[in-house]
């Protein structure tokens, strides 16, 4: 299946519906993607359901599929998050899209104490806007039936208070413990990844306190943009989602 779409007001279908997608999601796939009567797309809802079929209207202002299959997925569990300090550029966004490519059940912005980035007054919403417009193009991409939660930003005191509900793991390339070594329960699982600068001393400690495992992947310091894609990889494994 090579094109995959998205409409979050679908809420349930059978064999032999009509299922359309309208508006931009129509237009890029006529204009775009050059999508014809006859080709068989999916098209989801982002929360489970997923319909294939084959094209029976093509226009610029819809798309529509006759039904042939009908698929419904539940949540996995438990449930692995991000929480990805906000990074300069778009190194940020980089570790989102690629987290969202290889399973994560959520992200979570974070002001670590060494962000350079800063979301702050109208920033706040635009950023998180931003952060949800990569995570549903992401999971078009991978084919995910289910889209990536982006939580409210954090800070570190709030993050902090999620260690307390959950098991949270803590890239740290100083860590005795390597995350392939951890052993795993069936808690939901936080992961938190620091800026470039790293994680301050200070916010270690209280993740510590809290109850976070302060972990390390191997000998090499990734960046942000590639250090939670490469322990979300080693967490599938351990997982057996892979």
């Amino acid at each position: 299946m090579a094109h995959f779409y998205i409409d979050e007001t679908l809420e349930s279908a059978a064999v032999g519906d009509r299922v359309s997608i309208v508006g931009s999601e129509a237009r890029h796939a006529v204009t775009v993607s050059r999508l014809a009567v006859g080709e068989s797309i999916a098209i989801g809802n982002g929360s489970g359901l997923v319909v294939t079929g084959a094209v029976v209207t093509a226009e610029h202002t819809e798309l529509a599929i006759e039904v042939d299959t009908v698929d419904n997925d539940e949540r996995r569990t438990p449930a692995v998050f991000l929480a990805q300090a906000l990074a300069k550029g778009d190194r940020d966004e980089l570790a989102v899209q690629a987290a969202t490519e290889l399973g994560v059940d959520g992200v979570i912005p974070w002001t670590a104490a060494r962000s350079i980035s800063r979301w702050e007054g109208a920033k706040v919403a635009k950023g998180r806007d931003r952060w949800t417009a990569v995570v549903r193009e992401a999971s078009k991409q991978s084919l995910r039936s289910w889209i990536p939660d982006v939580l409210d930003l954090v800070s570190t005191r709030q993050l902090v208070k999620l260690a307390e509900g959950a098991r949270m793991l803590v890239l740290e390339p100083t860590a005795e413990l390597t995350l392939s070594a951890l052993e795993l329960d069936d808690r939901d699982l936080i992961l938190v990844v620091g800026p470039e600068g790293g994680i301050a001393p200070h916010e270690l400690d209280a993740l510590a306190a809290a109850g976070a495992s302060v972990v390390r992947l191997g000998s090499e310091v990734l960046r942000t943009s590639t250090a939670g894609p490469a322990a979300l990889a080693v967490l599938n494994a351990k997982l057996g989602r892979w």
